[in-house]
């Protein structure tokens, strides 16, 4: 109960401060500044190097790459349907195919798994990073105005990104350097990731204009709470994979859409204003989404 009273307070809270408080525009992006920069790399840190390496383990490496690529087809089919633009289309593809697997997925993997299965969460994490960085750059850049589509773009997002080289180092160090005296600031630095990565999002809200763009934004949170997780499941249920990392790796599918693909978005001016709200509403819904998939997943895996 208290990690749900965690994830509500938060929330509320960062909401409440950006709303009544006379706060710099940006002023989440410092709180987002040390979860990423800190505690996401403390979390990789402090879970990467105890996991230990199975078969099973290949669930959260695939999970991001069923989701992108099944929403890539999906908004591509939709997209003509629905005659949208190239712009349109590509903000889209970056807030339906890449899932909130950190600043949600790990309160929330917490709450209903406990903290021990977070080296899950932390591996889908950097996988969809990875992916945002690569693929979902190059969706991008294809679709904006006056930016040219390279390999260096590509690789300075992807090794500018400090919880990917952290998650490097985690896997290679501890080989080399017994690294478990820093445990306990290992421990207080993760401990910092669910409040201030909730707060921040709670900042973030923004729901100004949801009415006009109703059809678009259902379109893409069917996909992305609904469709996804059935997706990841089914491959489990085929592969034949059951037990905890399995069943964390079809949760952290359902998650909503990746807040850090809305900046992108907005970024290259991709239909900021709908993408920022397909993150947003899909945050709130997830709520009651993964709750329902905790319980399918419980049936099944």
């Amino acid at each position: 109960m208290s990690n749900f009273l965690l994830i509500g307070i938060c929330l509320l809270a960062g909401w409440l401060v950006k709303r009544y408080t006379a706060l710099p525009k940006d002023a989440h992006k410092g709180i987002n500044a040390m979860v990423i920069n800190l505690a996401l790399p403390a979390a990789a840190f402090k879970y990467l190097p105890k996991i230990q390496w199975s078969e099973a383990l290949v669930m959260p490496v695939l999970m991001p790459f069923v989701v992108w690529f099944g929403g890539w087809l999906y908004i591509t089919a939709y997209a003509r349907f629905a005659g949208l633009d190239k712009k349109t289309t590509a903000g889209l593809k970056l807030t339906t195919g890449l899932s909130n697997t950190s600043f949600v997925g790990f309160p929330l993997v917490t709450a209903y798994f406990g903290e021990p299965l977070l080296g899950i969460a932390v591996i889908c994490d950097q996988v969809t990073f990875m992916l945002l960085s690569t693929a979902g750059i190059i969706v991008a850049l294809n679709a904006a105005d006056g930016h040219d589509l390279s390999l260096k773009a590509v690789l300075k997002k992807l090794l500018g990104f400090t919880p990917f080289l952290a998650t490097i180092a985690a896997l290679i160090l501890p080989r080399f350097i017994d690294l478990s005296p820093f445990d306990p600031l290992f421990d207080k630095l993760t401990a910092t990731v669910a409040p201030m990565a909730l707060f921040s999002i709670g900042m973030q809200l923004r729901f100004d204009g949801w009415k006009s763009e109703l059809q678009h934004i259902s379109a893409a949170l069917l996909y992305k709470l609904m469709i996804a997780p059935a997706l990841v499941l089914l491959l489990a249920i085929t592969a034949g994979f059951k037990g905890e990392i399995t069943a964390v790796s079809v949760f952290e599918s359902a998650m909503p859409s990746f807040i850090t693909a809305g900046i992108i978005a907005s970024q290259y001016q991709l239909n900021a204003k709908l993408s920022s709200l397909v993150v947003a509403v899909s945050i709130l819904v997830s709520f009651l989404t993964t709750a329902l998939w905790y319980w399918v997943i419980g049936q099944w895996v």
